[in-house]
Parts: structure tokens; C-alpha cells; sequence
């Protein structure tokens, strides 16, 4: 892969710095829960060998070049996430090239679905792989916090469109409620991204909660003068409206991808694809493993899926079989995949450390400040 410029020598400080009891401990620490979670799944498999015994007589009549399709469909699936990534970097003025963008996507896949917590660690991660290629403090937050609301927008309009697909049917699988409350969610998360200057009073009134509470931001800077320097930076990170069009597009390809995947599990098992309610039980199954509960949602989108097309009349063993092979492909497989990228990402940059703060907030490219806020590339 390729490998990010070399940052200044002054970030070597860093390094000089003693770590802490935690920081030594934290790395076997994950390892250990993440090993203690594959077992508790392997465990709770194995008690259900009964009801299993159907699924395997499916398993055994895998069709392979399906499966083979079903992986391309998932690889589709992080190369549309990664182009999110990368165009909204660009609109700051950061371009990462497009085999590293693809490496760091999976290896943050891999940290996120690999001990409970992972989320924490992934945005930690992702955040620092965007500052290696010399994004900011202020760059990296914009682009990981947009980022994340246009995968969840693009999700909500997905499980809308099957929720209104499903009434057609005469069935909802009872969640009407849900889905359109993470509607609404969805559009005020995209409002607050795109209309900054309508949110800057309640940041403000946030901020100044946070200085009174934990002395962060300094408190000696009133808060409206911390919240307006946060503002000026981000004029300078202000995507074009083609930019964000782009970007919901991408968004949208990420998850018809995943989706055609578990689509596809289903005739490499030999089994005609339950069309009825299948969309509406991707999103039941995906929304599930937003749920902090479990590494990657493990059980609950399984679950979610098999009961949710099970109501709407399809089989119990063949969906099983189906949205197994969907996850083996979709989860299983991305793990070792994506810590093999997190290891190639680690060698490539190796004795290199992010770029240092500045006071206040540190340039990500000098040029980004000096012309005015337009779409980058």
C-alpha cells in the first residue's frame, strides 16, 4: 500500500512520553475479550445442535461460484465505504490514495467487530490513520463525524423504503415506530451536518456546560470564541452540494452491496430468494447491530434476519443456512482480512506517528485555508 507523507520530526515527542499501567495492559486486555467473545458465540452454537441439523444438509450443497459472488458483492461493499472516506477527505484538502483508503476501511471494520466496545477503538484508529495523511484535529472529527452520518442516513432511507414495501404486503414486522423515528434522527443528524450555523448555538451552550463541568476547552476562552474558531476552520470544509450528492451515493452503494450479499447466500444455498420482506429484514438486522450489545452485532443481526423473513414466509432451515453464509462472508471473513490490512497499515507506517496539534487547532494543508472553501479534486 501506499504510504503517507513523513510528518514533521517533532511528533517524536510523543513517544518519549511514559505509558501508563492502562496503556500497557489495554492491547491484551482487548485481545483477551475478543477471544472470550468467540467463545461465548461458539458456546451458544453449540447448544443448538437440533435445531441446526437441517442447516447442514443446505451446507453441504453450497453452490461455490455463488459464494464467490457473494464475496465480490461484500468487497463492492467496502470500496463504496472507502470512496465515501476519500471524497469527503478531499474535501478538505486531503487526498489518501485509494489502496491505502481501502486498507485503513477494513482494518477499522476488523478493530470495530472484534471485542464489544470496538466502536471506541475504531473511531480512535480512524481517526489517527487520517491524521497520518496530515488531516487535523478539526478535518479528522468533520469527516468521520459526516461520514458516519451518511452511512446512517443511507441506512434509514434503505429500511424505510422496506418498511413501505412491507406495508404494501400487510405486514410491518412491527416496526413502523422504529424506522421512522431513526428517520427523523437520520435527517436531523444530516441537517446538523450541513447547516453548522443553525447548530452553533446549542454547540455553544454544550461547550460551556463541558468548560464548567470537566474545564474542557480551556475555560479561560468564553465558549462562543471556542465554538467560532471551530466555525472558521470549518468553512474551509465545505462540500459542494455534487460533493454530498456523491457521498449519499456511495453511502446507498455500501449497503445495497452488503445487501446483495445476504441476497445471493441465498441461491448459493440453493434456495429461491424471499423477496417478501427481504429489505425490511436487512434493516431490522443492520439497525439491530448499531446496538452496542455485542462485537458487530453477532447474534442480534442473525437473529433479526432469520426471524424477520421467517415471518413473512420463508423457510426456517434454508434462511438459516442463507443468512449464515451471509455472515461468514460479511463478518467472519472481513476479521482476518481487515487485521491483515491493520498489519500492512502498521508496517508501512511504521516510526511515523500522527501529526502534532497546534494551539487551538493544527492546518491540515496550508492551501485549504488560503483559497476559498470549495470542492477539492
Amino acid at each position: 500500500m501506499d504510504r503517507p507523507p513523513e510528518p514533521p520530526t517533532s511528533a517524536a515527542r510523543r513517544a518519549a512520553r511514559p505509558r501508563g499501567t492502562w496503556s500497557k495492559a489495554w492491547p491484551y486486555l482487548r485481545f483477551a475479550v475478543g477471544i472470550a467473545a468467540v467463545g461465548v458465540a461458539a458456546w451458544a452454537v453449540s447448544g443448538k445442535t437440533e435445531e441446526l441439523a437441517g442447516v447442514t444438509g443446505y451446507l453441504r450443497r453450497l453452490r461455490w461460484e455463488w459464494v464467490a459472488l457473494a464475496v465480490a458483492a461484500e468487497a463492492t461493499s467496502y470500496l463504496a465505504l472507502s470512496s465515501l472516506e476519500r471524497r469527503l477527505l478531499r474535501s478538505g484538502g486531503v487526498r489518501v490514495p485509494a489502496g491505502s483508503m481501502f486498507g485503513i476501511t477494513l482494518a477499522g471494520s476488523a478493530i470495530q467487530n472484534s471485542f464489544p466496545g470496538g466502536s471506541v477503538v475504531y473511531l480512535a484508529y480512524v481517526f489517527r490513520q487520517y491524521r497520518r495523511w496530515n488531516a487535523d484535529d478539526l478535518l479528522a472529527g468533520w469527516v468521520i463525524v459526516a461520514f458516519n452520518v451518511v452511512a446512517f442516513a443511507a441506512l434509514a432511507a434503505v429500511s424505510a423504503v422496506g418498511l413501505a414495501l412491507a406495508a404494501s404486503l400487510g405486514t410491518t414486522y412491527d416496526l413502523v415506530e422504529a424506522i421512522l423515528g431513526i428517520l427523523l434522527f437520520a435527517m436531523l443528524c444530516v441537517l446538523a451536518v450541513t447547516e453548522r450555523q443553525r447548530v452553533v448555538p446549542h454547540v455553544t451552550r454544550l461547550v460551556r456546560l463541558s468548560q464548567r463541568l470537566v474545564h474542557r476547552p480551556d475555560p479561560s476562552r468564553p465558549a462562543a470564541a471556542v465554538v467560532q474558531g471551530w466555525t472558521d476552520e470549518l468553512a474551509a470544509v465545505s462540500p459542494t452540494p455534487g460533493v454530498w450528492a456523491r457521498s449519499a451515493v456511495m453511502g446507498l452503494a455500501y449497503w445495497l452491496a452488503d445487501l446483495s450479499c445476504l441476497t445471493i447466500s441465498f441461491l448459493a444455498v440453493g434456495v429461491g430468494i424471499p423477496w417478501r420482506g427481504l429489505l425490511l429484514a436487512y434493516g431490522a438486522g443492520q439497525l439491530a447491530a448499531v446496538l452496542p450489545v455485542t462485537p458487530g452485532g453477532l447474534g442480534a443481526v442473525e437473529g433479526s434476519i432469520t426471524v424477520a423473513l421467517v415471518t413473512f414466509g420463508g423457510g426456517a432451515e434454508s434462511t438459516v443456512a442463507a443468512v449464515l453464509i451471509y455472515r461468514l462472508v460479511s463478518f467472519w471473513l472481513v476479521l482476518p482480512v481487515g487485521w491483515s490490512a491493520w498489519g500492512m497499515l502498521t508496517l508501512a507506517g511504521r516510526g511515523r506517528r500522527p501529526l502534532p496539534a497546534a494551539p487551538g487547532t493544527a492546518g491540515h494543508v496550508s492551501a485549504v485555508h488560503a483559497r476559498p472553501a470549495r470542492e477539492v479534486g
